[in-house]
Parts: structure tokens; C-alpha cells; sequence
């Protein structure tokens, strides 16, 4: 499986504060790759300094064999990395059909909108139940959905996942984990998730990364991960 992304001894921060401390980690083409660790380790940085809205003051990210460490976000977004964030940031005054077209904003995703809808409404058939509802009338869980079927609107090849399942219901949570193994089977997407439940992103990662005071602490394959207890006690708390 060949690279598409490639993170090495990156440093970020926000002014004086750095958070991340020369993480590297790597993420094959078609995978999942899981990064875990406990809250305030720098795995939102990590992805917001990936997409650029916060630039990197070392190290680098190589996407498809391309040095884009400090390429600006919008040409990131072209390139095919998107971040679908937690907290959800949606135009919550807007239907669910806004909502998506407004995630079609590169050029290249335009010429789509028809196909990405209607891979989007597969993946997330109650979306398409909802299609003319205002998005912030929609239900908690809707609404992560929602937030993760506009990224994949831009037609990305690299989605990352911030918390994708946070604040849902266990069912919801299962649901949530479905169709991110469908968006990696289904459209061969590759995926960066980040995430609190342990134990579903060990299930479906691929290759899992800790992360604990912005550095990587271990890594290794989701078994090896998940037997370790010295691991799960030092930084997943399980």
C-alpha cells in the first residue's frame, strides 16, 4: 500500500504555546489509520495543522509525494484533503440539500454535485429523509452525519474525522463506524480519525497511532495496540 500521507517531526502551536512536539506518523493509501490518546494530547492540532488553518513552525506533511507543509488551506482542499471537524459547523439556518452543495466548493467537486449527492444519500439514507429539513432542527446524530456527508462532498481523497462519534448515543455510535468503513470500502477513500471511543477505532483502523502530550507514543497494528496493557493504561485509560 503506497503513502498518501506523510507527517515528519511536525511542531504547531497556537502563539507561544507549542502543542505539538515532532510527532510523525504515516498514512497508507485506501486505510484507516486511527490516532488516539486522551483529551488536550494535540490530536486537533495535528489535523488542523495538516489542513493548514494552523501553520507548522517545524517538521513537515508530504501528501502523494508532494511537500504541501505550508501550502495554504484552500489549496489542500483542492488537492483532495478535507476535515470533516467535531462540534459540527453547520449552516445550521440552511436545509440539509444547502448544506451539502455548500460542501461541493472545489472546482473539480462542482462538475459532481449530482454523483457525490447520490453517493451521499446512499451512504446516509436518513439525510436523504431529511433532505429540506433545517439543519439545526436535525438530531444530534443527524447532524455529525450531516457534517461528515458535506466533507465528502468535495470529492476529497483524504478525509480526516475529528470526533466523529462524540456525545452519540452507543447505536449511533455503531451506525457512525458503519459507514466510515463504507466510505473506505465502498468509495476507497482513505480516512485519519480521530476519536475517543477506543475501542470501535481499534476495531476499524487499519494501523493505530497514540498520541499523548504531543508527541506519538506508540504505534503499531490494532491488535497489538489493543493487547498492550501497558498502553491502554498509560494513555487510553482502559
Amino acid at each position: 500500500m503506497s503513502s498518501m500521507l506523510r507527517v515528519e517531526n511536525l511542531e504547531s502551536g497556537y502563539g507561544s504555546m507549542q502543542v505539538l512536539w515532532k510527532p510523525s506518523l504515516e498514512v497508507k493509501k485506501g486505510s484507516i489509520t486511527s490516532l488516539l490518546g486522551p483529551n488536550g494530547a494535540g490530536k486537533t492540532t495535528l489535523l488542523q495543522t495538516i489542513l493548514g488553518s494552523v501553520e507548522p513552525s517545524g517538521g513537515s506533511i508530504i501528501y502523494e509525494e508532494r511537500d504541501v507543509t505550508h501550502s495554504p488551506t484552500h489549496e489542500k482542499v483542492d488537492m483532495g484533503i478535507v476535515l470533516a471537524p467535531e462540534g459540527k459547523h453547520l449552516f445550521v439556518g440552511m436545509s440539509v440539500h444547502e448544506n451539502l452543495i455548500m460542501g461541493a466548493f472545489p472546482k473539480e467537486a462542482k462538475k459532481y454535485i449530482d454523483a457525490s449527492l447520490s453517493m451521499v444519500y446512499s451512504l446516509f439514507p436518513i439525510l436523504k429523509e431529511r433532505t429540506k429539513q433545517i439543519a439545526g432542527l436535525l438530531s444530534g446524530g443527524e447532524q455529525q452525519m450531516l457534517t461528515i456527508a458535506r466533507a465528502l462532498m468535495s470529492k476529497p481523497k483524504l478525509i480526516m474525522l475529528d470526533e466523529p462519534s462524540q456525545g452519540l448515543a452507543p447505536l449511533l455510535v455503531q451506525l457512525v463506524f458503519e459507514t466510515i468503513e463504507k466510505m473506505k470500502v465502498e468509495i476507497g477513500l482513505t480516512i485519519l480519525l480521530v476519536e475517543q471511543n477506543v475501542e470501535a477505532s481499534l476495531k476499524a483502523a487499519d494501523y493505530v497511532y497514540i498520541m499523548h502530550e504531543g508527541r506519538i507514543k506508540a504505534e503499531g497494528g490494532p491488535e497489538e495496540i489493543g493487547a498492550s496493557r501497558d498502553i491502554r493504561e498509560a494513555y487510553l485509560g482502559i
